[in-house]
């Protein structure tokens, strides 16, 4: 039985498999945590605009009462042989998958970032489902806020609202803006941010009152600093804080990429933050890293830690 997190190392499901569930996100509902990433179990090539691709395979979905031991619920949404133009064809490219339940519609609702290998077609994904694993079916894409649309997240507020956070305008800017009641729309209210700094992989949550965003700098596979940033008003401007990680290997977010962060129900002021440690020779065998945030006031702390538990919140 598994009873802590080791960081980068592999990480099975209950059948002894590794997980894939790459650039993923995390939906608590009704006492279960449903993990959702990418599908990266394929051969990597060489090629593309970031060195290393691979065919596109789906969308994984796992759930835990524990946050330690992963059911395998299987491909919720599966890439296409045909037609080639479909968003969904395998030699397009599916990332960054984050649902959210919307309880207007009673729909789950998932994201993603659809594209050419060329990252010229640069849209948001959406699919649904009447049920939490799936399947989900596929709705086509949008080009968010009219513009291009690359790494991206939805954040969903305490009021039932949702937002979408995209980098955009060939990542030089980060757009934020409200979607429609239903989720599928962008309701065009948007803003746009840190403008030229080129940020992506955003993970956003709320704590306090104030939202906090983790993004990485644009350096493909190869890992660089975090930065994040804090605001009262979601729309911003925010305050640009500084790398929250901290000690070795902090410069380089610890070799990984930010994906998500989430709060552990039932404790109190808990948040475990959530990166990819990419392997561009074998995507595959990409590791996660999960480790829990600290704060002293507004300043949030990220350090490593070989092994650690959810003990660690108290």
């Amino acid at each position: 039985m598994k009873t802590s997190f080791t960081p980068g190392k592999i990480w099975n499901d209950t059948d002894g498999v590794p997980i894939q569930a790459h650039g993923g996100g995390i939906l608590y509902i009704n006492g279960i945590y449903y993990w959702f990433g990418e599908n990266k179990n394929g051969p990597t090539k060489q090629g593309g605009v970031v060195g290393f691709t691979m065919d596109a395979i789906g969308v994984s979905c796992y759930a835990s009462t524990d946050l330690y031991h992963w059911e395998n619920k299987g491909l919720v949404l599966s890439a296409v042989n045909e037609p080639i133009e479909h968003d969904l064809h395998t030699s397009k490219i599916i990332e960054r998958p984050k649902v959210v339940y919307n309880e207007l519609t009673k729909k789950f609702v998932m994201f993603m970032h659809i594209d050419t290998k060329d990252y010229q077609y640069a849209r948001v994904g959406i699919a649904l489902s009447d049920k939490v694993t799936g399947p989900y079916k596929y709705q086509g894409s949008i080009p968010p806020h009219d513009s291009d649309s690359r790494d991206m997240t939805v954040f969903k507020d305490e009021d039932g609202k949702a937002y979408l956070f995209h980098s955009s305008e060939w990542n030089a800017k980060m757009y934020i803006g409200e979607l429609e009641s239903d989720y599928l729309h962008t309701a065009g209210i948007y803003t746009k941010n840190f403008e030229k700094d080129y940020r992506e992989a955003p993970a956003v949550f709320r704590r306090q009152g104030k939202y906090y965003l983790i993004t990485s700098g644009c350096t493909g596979w190869d890992p660089n600093p975090a930065q994040y940033a804090v605001v009262e008003n979601i729309l911003g401007p925010w305050k640009v804080m500084g790398n929250p990680c901290v000690g070795s290997n902090a410069a380089g977010t610890f070799y990984g990429q930010s994906t998500f962060v989430f709060p552990v129900v039932g404790k109190l002021d808990a948040y475990i933050a959530m990166f990819d440690r990419w392997n561009k020779h074998n995507l595959g065998a990409s590791r996660y890293i999960w480790l829990p945030i600290c704060f002293l006031d507004d300043q949030m702390i990220i350090e490593w830690h070989d092994e650690w538990d959810l003990s660690s919140f108290g």
